[in-house]
C-alpha cells in the first residue's frame, strides 16, 4: 500500500511544484499591515512539502532570544494542543488530534499519508490533563487526568465558577472549584457548534469576555473555498457569540476561513483572532493573519482575501460581499498555520514585550520552502501592532528540515513566563528570563 501511495503521490507532488514554483526565502515574507501580495498561481493541488515529524532528541529544546531560558515544563503528553492557566497557577492542556480520513480514493489516501508524516494524525486522546508546578521551579511535577471522554477538546475558558470546553461539536461546561485536580463526566452542553459529518476544520476555541457576560467560540470552514457547498458552511468560518447564561448564539464575525486563537487586546478590550487562510493560490498566497473583530464584520472568505482581492475560483461570485470585506489588521505570512494567540499582560519579561502578541505558528505542509514552525512576537502600542515581527521561539525544524516539534497554543503562566504547547514534540515549553545559575538559552532541564 505504501509503495502504491508513493507512486501516486510522486507525480502529483511534481505537478504541484511545477505549478507553484518556489516561494520567497524571506522568513517574514507576507507579514505586516500592508503585505505585498503576488499574483495568484492557481493549481489543482497545492505544493506537497510536509516536514517529517521526528520529535526532540534527548536534552534538546527550542531556541529563545538571548537573555531567556527554555525549560521543558512537561513532556510525554499525547498531542497537546491548547493551554489554559487557572487562577491558582495550575495549567490545563487539551490533548486531541485529527484521525485518519475514512474517505475512499487516492486524494484521501495521499492526505492521510501527508498528515501522518507531519505527525498530525493519531487516535485522539480526547482528554484534558492538569499540570502543577508546586515547588515553583518551572517544571510541573504534578500531573493528573483532569477530564476524559470528551469529543476532541480544544479551547478552554473559566468564568463564573464554570470551566467551558470547546469540543469539536459543542461547548460544554463543568463546575470548577479552585485547586481541584479532576472533574467527572463529559460536561453539560451549553450550545452546539457545527460538527459532522464533514467537520473539515474541527478545532474550536472558546473564550469568555473580561466581564464574564459572554462566550466567544471559533468555527473553521468545512472546505478550502466552499467547494463542499456553501450549504455546508452555515455558521462556519466565523466567531460565534453566546450571552451567558442562556444565549441565544449568534454569528459575531464571519468570512474568517479558520480562526483559532482568541484574546482581548488589553488596552482597548477589543477581541482579536488568528486566522488560517486558503490554499492553492501559490506558495506566497494567501497570508494567514491576526485581526481585531468588528461586530457583524465580514472578512472575505471565500469570495475574497485580505480585503477586496477576489478569488476567481469561487463560483458564483459575490461582489456585494467582496465590497464589504474588511482588511485584516496584520498579515502573518503564507501557510504558516498561525494558531495560538495571546497578549502579554505579565511583568516578568522586559518592558518591550508588554501588551504585544505572541503567535504560535504550527508550520506549513504545502509550501516550499516551509514556513512557520516557530512562535513570533508582534509589538503593540495603543491597541495596534507596530514595528516588524520578531522570531521569539525557533529551532522546531532541525538542520534537515525535519519537525522536532510544532507549536500550537500559547499562554502566559501565573509568574509571567510564556508556555507553548508542542503537539509533535509531546511537550509544553516554558520560556522565562534567564536567572543566575539557570541553564543556557535553548536547553532543557
Amino acid at each position: 500500500m505504501k509503495s502504491a501511495l508513493r507512486r501516486a503521490a510522486a507525480p502529483l507532488a511534481a505537478l504541484a511544484l511545477v505549478a507553484c514554483g518556489q516561494g520567497s526565502t524571506d522568513p517574514f515574507a507576507g507579514f505586516g499591515p500592508k503585505p505585498q501580495l503576488p499574483s495568484p498561481k492557481t493549481s489543482l493541488i497545492p505544493t506537497l512539502n510536509a516536514r517529517q515529524a521526528v520529535g526532540w532528541p534527548e536534552g534538546a529544546a527550542p531556541i529563545a532570544p538571548a537573555g531567556f531560558t527554555v525549560t521543558r515544563y512537561a513532556d510525554g503528553l499525547a498531542h497537546p494542543r491548547w493551554l489554559l492557566v487557572l487562577p491558582n497557577g495550575d495549567v490545563l492542556v487539551s490533548e486531541a488530534s485529527s484521525e485518519p480520513s475514512k474517505a475512499k480514493g487516492i486524494t484521501a489516501s495521499i492526505a492521510n499519508r501527508l498528515q501522518d508524516k507531519a505527525g498530525a494524525t493519531m487516535k485522539s486522546p480526547n482528554r484534558i490533563t492538569l499540570l502543577r508546578d508546586a515547588d515553583g521551579d518551572g517544571v510541573a511535577e504534578v500531573r493528573t487526568t483532569f477530564a476524559e471522554g470528551l469529543r476532541r477538546p480544544f479551547g478552554m475558558t473559566l468564568t463564573g465558577g464554570k470551566l467551558y470546553v470547546a469540543n469539536d461539536d459543542a461547548v460544554v461546561a463543568f463546575p470548577y472549584t479552585d485547586g481541584q485536580t479532576q472533574i467527572i463526566g463529559v460536561g453539560e452542553k451549553v450550545f452546539d457548534l457545527p460538527g459532522g459529518p464533514i467537520n473539515h476544520h474541527w478545532t474550536k476555541n472558546v473564550i469568555a469576555s473580561p466581564d464574564g457576560a459572554k462566550l466567544y467560540a471559533t468555527v473553521g470552514s468545512n472546505s478550502n473555498i466552499g467547494e463542499n457547498g456553501m450549504e455546508n458552511e452555515t455558521n462556519r468560518a466565523a466567531v460565534i457569540e453566546y450571552p451567558l447564561p442562556a444565549g441565544p448564539a449568534r454569528v459575531f464575525a464571519s468570512g474568517l476561513r479558520n480562526p483559532n486563537g482568541l484574546d482581548f487586546e488589553p488596552t482597548t478590550g477589543t477581541l482579536w483572532t488568528a486566522v488560517n487562510e486558503r490554499d492553492m493560490l501559490g506558495d506566497d498566497l494567501v497570508p494567514d493573519y491576526m485581526t481585531s473583530l468588528q461586530d457583524g464584520g465580514f472578512y472575505g472568505w471565500p469570495y475574497s482575501y485580505f480585503g477586496q482581492h477576489v478569488d476567481e475560483r469561487v463560483k458564483p461570485p459575490r461582489p456585494d460581499l467582496v465590497a464589504k470585506a474588511i482588511v485584516p489588521d496584520y498579515a502573518l505570512g503564507p501557510h504558516t498555520a498561525s494558531l495560538g494567540l495571546t497578549f502579554y499582560r505579565g511583568d516578568l519579561f522586559p518592558a518591550q514585550y508588554k501588551g504585544g502578541a505572541f503567535i504560535g505558528q504550527h508550520g506549513s505542509w504545502n509550501r516550499k520552502p516551509p514556513s512557520g514552525y516557530r512562535v513570533v512576537f508582534i509589538p503593540f502600542a495603543g491597541g495596534k501592532p507596530i514595528g516588524p515581527p520578531q522570531a521569539f521561539l525557533t529551532g522546531f525544524l532541525n538542520a534537515r528540515d525535519e519537525a522536532q516539534g510544532r507549536p500550537v497554543g500559547v499562554a502566559v503562566d501565573k509568574t509571567g513566563a510564556l508556555l507553548v504547547a508542542d503537539d509533535v514534540g509531546k511537550a509544553v515549553w516554558r520560556v522565562a528570563p534567564a536567572a543566575a545559575g539557570a541553564p543556557a538559552t535553548g536547553t532543557s532541564r
